[in-house]
C-alpha cells in the first residue's frame, strides 16, 4: 500500500470499526434486562445514565455512517467528493461536528462506567443488609443479587465496547487532521 493511501485507508478501516463497536455497544445495552420470579422487570432504560449512554452510541453511529461514503470515495480516488467553493466552510463545520461527537462518546462512557460500577458496589453492600434477621427471604435476595450483578456486568461490557469506539473515533479525528493539514484533505 503506497504511503499516500495509508492514512485514508486507515481512516476508513477505523470508521468501520468505530461503527461496528458503537452499534454493538447499543445492541448489547438494549438486550440487557431481567425478570425476577415475582414478575419484577428491570431494563437498561430504567437507569437514566444507560439511556444517555445509548443516545451517545446512536449519535456516534449515525455520524460515522454519514461519513462512510465520503471516506470510501476518498480512500478509492484520493479526491474530495464535494469539490467547489463551499468546501472550506463545510470543512470548518465538519471539524466542529467531529470534535463534538469525539467528546460526546467519552461522556457516554463515563456515565456508563460510573453508574455500572457504583450501583454494583452499592448492591453488594445493600443485599446483606436486606437479608438481616426479619428482612427479606434469603432465596429471593440471592436471585435478585445474582440477576442484578449480571445486569450491571453486561452494561459494563457494553460501556467498554463504547470506550473502544470512542478511542477509534479519536484516532480518526487525529488522522483526519493530518490529511487536512497536508493539503490532501477530504470531507470525511
Amino acid at each position: 500500500m503506497p504511503s499516500s493511501k495509508a492514512i485514508p485507508n486507515s481512516i476508513l478501516v477505523l470508521r468501520i470499526i468505530t461503527l461496528l463497536s458503537l452499534v454493538g455497544s447499543g445492541v448489547l445495552l438494549v438486550l440487557d434486562n431481567f425478570t425476577l420470579e415475582d414478575g419484577t422487570e428491570t431494563h437498561f432504560y430504567d437507569i437514566l445514565s444507560f439511556r444517555f449512554m445509548l443516545s451517545t452510541a446512536a449519535i456516534g453511529a449515525a455520524y460515522t455512517l454519514f461519513q462512510l461514503p465520503f471516506g470510501i470515495y476518498y480512500a478509492l480516488t484520493e479526491k474530495r467528493l464535494i469539490r467547489n467553493e463551499c468546501m472550506p466552510q463545510l470543512t470548518w463545520k465538519y471539524v466542529r461536528v467531529h470534535a463534538l461527537v469525539s467528546l460526546l462518546l467519552p461522556s457516554g462512557v463515563g456515565a456508563g462506567f460510573g453508574v455500572g460500577f457504583d450501583f454494583k458496589k452499592f448492591l453488594k453492600f445493600i443485599f446483606p443488609v436486606l437479608a438481616a434477621p426479619g428482612g427479606f427471604p434469603e432465596s429471593e435476595l440471592d436471585e435478585a443479587q445474582s440477576k442484578n450483578s449480571s445486569f450491571f456486568d453486561k452494561a459494563i461490557i457494553a460501556t467498554g465496547i463504547l470506550l473502544f469506539g470512542a478511542v477509534c473515533m479519536s484516532v480518526v479525528s487525529v488522522l483526519s487532521s493530518i490529511t487536512r493539514t497536508s493539503n490532501r484533505g477530504y470531507f470525511g
